[in-house]
């Protein structure tokens, strides 16, 4: 199975799932991997994966099918065809998202169930993966904090999410608000977008009711809607809380 390079949005909602229960942050993988050590990786933007503006910690992500597993690290290849080294240690947490996970990171209800901790050897040739981390894309290489092995279906789902990508939903920071025109920074492409809403337009934080007043400059948020008209009219907004890189669920343990 081939699948995409991780937009940032995409990322967001898997790094989200896996620190659903977050209560204390990880520290950085103990031994240092090439891009790790310094190199162009370090502190610079990421490949096509990476977050713009430094969101989710200034961490950079990737996701593809895993070719080759070794002792400290994993091979993948992107649906672009590229082939990226994805280097782990004791401290990378190496977890497997679960249907639950995915469900609340969209905001769509379903069980509070935290993604399941695995061992480095359970992840597979063949399985598809999110890695995030400083990326280096000279070395094509990707230091990681956390490893997710993803579900097929759910790696179906990321393909179409980022196919509907400006179509059916927007996600990013928000810039500016000019009444009920609200701008973002999107985080799967870096590029400007905008949203009207409109009496019908629900607005949430944490499932709680807020409004238009409540965003602000600089939050997160995640629209679903449509094009109308040539404008991207909002049917719901939803404010989101972006772990910061390293967070991952209490009961996860380095492998």
């Amino acid at each position: 199975m081939r699948v995409h390079l991780l937009s940032a949005s995409v990322l967001a909602l898997t790094l989200t799932a896996a620190a659903s229960a977050q209560e204390a942050p990880a520290t950085s993988p103990g031994r240092q991997s090439p891009i790790q050590s310094g190199g162009q990786g370090q502190g610079g933007r990421g490949g096509r994966g990476g977050w713009g503006g430094g969101m989710l910690g200034g961490g950079r992500g990737l996701m593809g099918t895993v070719t080759a597993v070794a002792a400290d690290h994993y091979t993948i290849k992107t649906d672009t065809g590229e082939t990226y080294t994805i280097y782990y240690s004791v401290n990378t947490r190496i977890l497997k998202q679960v249907a639950g996970t995915w469900q609340r990171a969209q905001g769509e209800g379903g069980e509070r169930t935290p993604p399941q901790t695995i061992k480095s050897t359970d992840i597979k040739v063949g399985d598809a993966i999110a890695a995030m981390g400083e990326t280096d894309p000279a070395a094509k290489s990707v230091g990681a904090v956390t490893v997710i092995q993803i579900d097929p279906e759910r790696a179906k789902q990321m393909r179409e999410m980022q196919a509907n990508y400006g179509k059916t939903w927007l996600a990013g920071k928000v810039t500016a608000i000019d009444g009920v025109k609200v701008t973002i920074l999107g985080m799967n492409d870096n590029t400007a977008h905008s949203f009207v809403a409109d009496e019908n337009t629900t607005f949430r934080k944490r499932r709680e009711p807020i409004t238009l007043g409540d965003i602000q400059v600089g939050d997160a948020v995640r629209v679903e809607g449509a094009v109308k008209d040539g404008a991207f009219l909002a049917t719901t907004v939803n404010a989101m809380t972006i772990p910061a890189e390293g967070s991952v669920p209490r009961n996860a343990q380095p492998q």
